[in-house]
């Protein structure tokens, strides 16, 4: 039998190997960035791991090329407007954003005119502010009716905090936005246009013999950094939403408000890696790859394979990636007709007992009807089960 000390020992030592355990698990705190807002989010899963003041609303300067740039895409993807389109300069589009406007330009002149393709990576790369205004007249025949269409397509992405009333970013009283709407804009182009996204990554940009660097300082820094945008007015200060992607997980930071060019790109990758050092992001369900088999009744075929219709992410901190479960929940018998969109069952997902996900399983091919003859067997066969 141990000694009274020798036991009082023994527990002492177990508690602190349970603390320490503890410890390990744990988070710490995101860092001290020095901006008046920001947000750091998962993009597979959009979970917040980092923010502050991220729904204020706030002056995006150039960070209002994302909404610009996502319009204009909508507008490919809709068969409105083709890369191959003859984009030309106005007037109001020299003036307001030319060569003598004071700010950021592909230098076009007025009058000129250029594939729509030349125009997005003059905006996206220079962040010309005379090609995003050409852009939105060639889209909508103004900047104002684009402006209409930034702000219904932000409406639908579930941007709550923005409105936008013009398409460069340029000072505005009614022209305002949130580090958290920033990040779903950005989720929603690196997720919806994949075959743009990569632009986003080009460090310079040559137009009309005039070379002009991307101004986002991480691409040239972190080679995982492959985006997104930089902005920066006197009023609304220095800006970056950014993007990297380490293996499976992908990361976006928005950082708004911040004092400087360099203050915005350390404070930024600070963030980044903040969230891959302390977060993992896997993909426990891929679309379309068998998770279970059922059995057919009534149907032209006798059995079919059961999954997910989309790719089931989680987001958790790397202690705790390890213990995540998932457990198929179905009826081992179906009856016909099925389709790739019914409901026959779900794929629990869960982190000791907390469930983190439910998402549906579906058939993963159609099921018709079998024949009369198949029909009416399995009516008899049905009875004796």
């Amino acid at each position: 039998m141990r000694k009274p000390l020798e036991a009082c020992g023994l527990l002492l030592a177990l508690f602190l190997v349970a603390a320490l355990r503890g410890a390990v698990a744990a988070v710490p705190p995101p860092p001290a960035i020095a901006a008046k807002a920001y947000v750091l989010v998962d993009f597979h899963t959009g979970k917040v791991l980092a923010a502050q003041n991220e729904h204020e609303r706030m002056e995006p300067a150039s960070l209002t090329k994302l909404m610009t740039a996502y319009t204009v895409y909508k507008a490919l993807g809709d068969g409105a407007v083709k890369l191959t389109d003859a984009v030309r300069v106005s007037e109001h589009a020299w003036r307001t954003g030319g060569a003598g406007s004071g700010g950021s330009t592909t230098m076009l002149p007025i009058n000129s005119s250029a594939p729509l393709e030349v125009m997005l990576k003059g905006m996206i790369i220079q962040s010309g502010n005379d090609a995003s205004i050409a852009l939105a007249e060639h889209v909508s025949g103004s900047e104002e009716a684009f402006s209409d269409l930034m702000n219904r397509h932000a409406k639908e992405l579930g941007m709550t905090d923005s409105h936008f009333v013009n398409a460069t970013g340029l000072p505005h009283p009614d022209h305002y936005t949130s580090a958290a709407d920033i990040a779903k804009v950005s989720r929603a182009i690196i997720a919806g246009f994949p075959e743009h996204y990569s632009w986003y990554a080009e460090k310079d940009y040559v137009f009309n013999g005039i070379r002009q660097g991307n101004r986002n300082l991480l691409l040239y820094r972190d080679p995982t950094v492959d985006g997104i945008k930089t902005g920066h007015t006197q009023s609304a200060g220095y800006c970056l939403a950014a993007s990297a992607k380490r293996g499976e997980t992908r990361m976006i930071s928005v950082v708004m408000a911040m004092a400087n060019e360099e203050a915005r790109a350390k404070g930024s990758l600070e963030l980044l890696n903040y969230g891959f050092r302390f977060y993992e992001t896997r993909r426990l369900a891929e679309a379309g790859k068998p998770l279970a088999e059922a059995r057919v009744w009534k149907g032209a075929a006798e059995k079919v394979a059961l999954g997910v219709a989309s790719d089931v992410w989680v987001t958790l901190p790397r202690a705790e990636a390890e213990q995540v479960r998932s457990a198929v929940e179905a009826p081992r018998d179906l009856e016909a007709p099925l389709t790739t969109s019914s409901t026959v069952g779900r794929l629990r997902i869960t982190l000791g007992s907390e469930t983190l996900a439910e998402p549906a399983l579906v058939p993963l091919v159609a099921v018709a009807e079998g024949s009369l003859w198949r029909q009416a067997v399995d009516t008899v066969l049905l009875w004796f089960e």
